[in-house]
């Protein structure tokens, strides 16, 4: 009896350590994770990581440190790098809860409603800007941005100064 003991323990850890290494329901594990800087004086920045759902589509996810209130700040994906002047909108995303920081969207389609799949947004010559707000004089206040895709090689060293406003609509 005293050798099943250590037997069955082992077996236990070796059960365990698979049942946690299983990917989340609905995704491939395929993903791409890019930093997003502070874009003006407030001291915001986070990351933006893309996954690969197994119907080709993406979910997005937003994690900024240094926002605060129940203020909901508007996230665009934009086509070009960060400091392309009034680049075009390409993908609305869910606002960043300015509480915890977070936002998350499973982007299926473009603003021109043309399908869009993970593939193709990792290809993209593209930025992400999250603003102040969604109307008025601070909209175009970008509280951090960062480069995607194709354009996450470009170097945006420049920090804030490299940030471009863009074209809200």
């Amino acid at each position: 009896m005293k050798w099943f003991a250590p037997q069955f323990l082992l077996l236990l850890l070796f059960v365990g350590c698979q049942e946690s290494e299983k990917m989340p329901s609905g995704l491939t594990g395929n993903e791409s994770t890019y930093p997003l800087l502070p874009g003006s004086n407030y001291p915001i920045y986070g990351t933006v990581v893309f996954q690969e759902k197994t119907d080709g589509t993406t979910l997005i996810k937003i994690a900024l440190s240094g926002t605060e209130g129940d203020v909901r700040h508007p996230v665009h994906l934009h086509l070009g790098n960060i400091s392309a002047p009034d680049a075009d909108v390409a993908a609305l995303l869910n606002p960043v809860n300015g509480s915890n920081g977070l936002s998350e969207t499973h982007l299926v389609m473009m603003v021109d409603e043309s399908p869009v799949t993970y593939k193709q947004l990792i290809e993209l010559n593209a930025s992400i800007k999250v603003h102040l707000s969604d109307s008025g004089p601070d909209r175009d206040m970008i509280l951090a941005a960062g480069n995607i895709g194709i354009a996450s090689a470009d170097d945006i060293s420049n920090g804030r100064t490299g940030v471009s406003t863009c074209k809200s609509e």
